[in-house]
């Protein structure tokens, strides 16, 4: 087993991140170009993450259901703005049984269309009203720029789909949707992130209105890190979802949708991580805590073992997700090294003179070397874990909060914008033109982000045009 150093995140963020998933055994590349095999330490921390928000949609009303994985490519036609938002990207299935299928298949690249074709079958009156669904899948996305976790031809998801009487109920519930995935962003990843509505032009191929997260990254970059739509009557129209209301006149529905992807993972990764590695928020973990077991006899094995196996069932039994590291034939140092890298919360050390002082050693993850460490009674040691675990959580949340807002700019002109997009956010009045927006990006290379829902109120001069300009927006580079 070798020690190699990752690249530090300063030399290259972007090998330090493929270098980190592949080491930390968090996913692999698959045999095809463009698709990844989540490793079971991956999947832990994704498993964790569908446990919290899975339980958040089901206390606002939502419930899950599957839709198929083969979509008929017409379909996809009927809604035009949604065809041509997609068509790069489509995976079509032409032969199936040894036989040229008569209508190609599209492999899901989302599933509006054919939820779509379902609600219109089961929805016919006001009181059918609203349908509220969730489904956990993956799709497919024909991408040519791949990167483990945050891009990649198939990846795992949820998608929400409503349908309701009203556009007043569709805009709450999409809204509705930003505020639980805020709670989530930063209550269980602790990461900060920036609700708001996207442009015209960045917004989801088919929908009124799109809202996202966005979030920046450990080198500045923003992230989208999910979003809601409200669709409006667009896909009710394509697709005839329609119900008499209590007058017994036919209307046409309003419909939402709303996912949150495997590029979460990514996010974690990059807000949280340092050159030693990860470092998860506790909330999330796939293990809160990794018991290293220290001993250098068979005496003292036999000693630290008992003590240690105890302590692992007290943690467990308290709700902690303990790992106990057992490998033989590794020194000490290395097991802390890789649980470093491997971006647990919570180490335990534990050794023959702590079992004697009937104590252990608790280093924390996110402050390296003997600042992170103390000296924990065994007696009441779950009481202790929990406070270390919260403390984890709230202080990567605020070091996260902290660092947007050092590389975040009140951008009063062009030229303000153009150096802040090169290392960090740009908050500017921007006058609401899609010609700006588009200049900016090709002369900067950065997006209009979003435009934060909470505003500071009055007016400006647009960043570009110097135009009379009511809302203030993020402009980043972004991934």
């Amino acid at each position: 087993m070798a020690d190699m150093k990752l690249p530090t995140r300063s030399e290259d963020f972007s090998e330090w991140y493929n270098q980190l998933v592949l080491r930390a055994e968090l996913a692999d590349y698959a045999p095809v170009r463009g698709c990844m095999i989540v490793r079971p330490y991956g999947w832990a921390l994704w498993e964790n993450i569908t446990a919290a928000l899975d339980q958040r949609f089901k206390a606002t009303g939502h419930v899950n259901a599957a839709f198929p994985l083969l979509i008929p490519r017409n379909f996809i036609e009927k809604e035009k703005s949604h065809v041509a938002g997609f068509s790069p990207e489509l995976a079509v299935v032409t032969h199936g049984g040894g036989e040229e299928l008569e209508e190609p298949l599209v492999i899901r690249p989302t599933s509006e269309t054919i939820i779509g074709h379902a609600y219109a079958k089961w929805i016919q009156s006001y009181r059918d009203l609203p349908v509220l669904i969730n489904q956990w899948n993956s799709v497919v996305r024909w991408e040519l720029r791949t990167k483990l976790f945050l891009r990649t031809l198939e990846f795992f998801w949820q998608e929400g789909h409503t349908a309701h009487a009203t556009s007043e109920e569709a805009e709450a519930e999409t809204r509705r949707m930003v505020d639980v995935y805020t709670d989530f962003a930063r209550n269980e990843a602790a990461i900060p992130v920036i609700p708001g509505r996207k442009s015209d032009a960045e917004k989801f191929a088919g929908a009124d209105i799109t809202y996202s997260l966005e979030a920046m990254m450990g080198d500045g970059k923003a992230l989208q890190f999910c979003t809601s739509h409200n669709l409006g009557q667009n896909f009710a129209k394509a697709f005839e979802i329609r119900y008499l209301d209590k007058n017994g006149t036919l209307q046409f529905c309003w419909t939402t949708s709303w996912g949150l992807s495997t590029r979460v993972v990514g996010a974690i990764i990059m807000v949280h991580g340092d050159d030693q590695g990860l470092i998860f928020p506790p909330r999330l973990a796939p293990y809160q805590l990794a018991i290293v077991p220290i001993f250098k006899s068979d005496g003292e094995k036999a000693t630290v073992m008992e003590n240690a196996r105890r302590l692992q069932r007290e943690l467990a039994d308290a709700g902690v997700r303990v790992k106990m590291d057992e490998r033989e034939g590794i020194s000490p140092g290395f097991k802390f090294n890789d649980w470093e890298m491997r971006g647990v919360p919570l180490r335990l050390e534990l050794g023959p003179k702590d079992v004697a002082k009937q104590s252990v050693v608790l280093a924390r993850r996110d402050r390296p070397g003997k600042e992170g460490k103390s000296f924990v009674a065994q007696q009441g040691i779950a009481a202790a874990v929990k406070q270390q675990l919260d403390e984890i959580q709230q202080a990567l949340f605020d070091r996260a909060l902290a660092f947007r807002n050092s590389r975040t700019v009140d951008a009063a002109d062009y030229e303000d914008l153009k150096k802040a997009v090169e290392s960090g956010f740009a908050n500017s009045w921007w006058c609401g033109s899609g010609d700006c927006e588009a200049k900016i990006k090709e002369e900067t290379k950065g997006t209009m982000r979003c435009i934060p829902l909470e505003q500071p109120g009055g007016s400006g001069k647009c960043v570009y045009c110097g135009k009379q300009a009511s809302e203030r927006a993020i402009f980043a580079k972004a991934y």
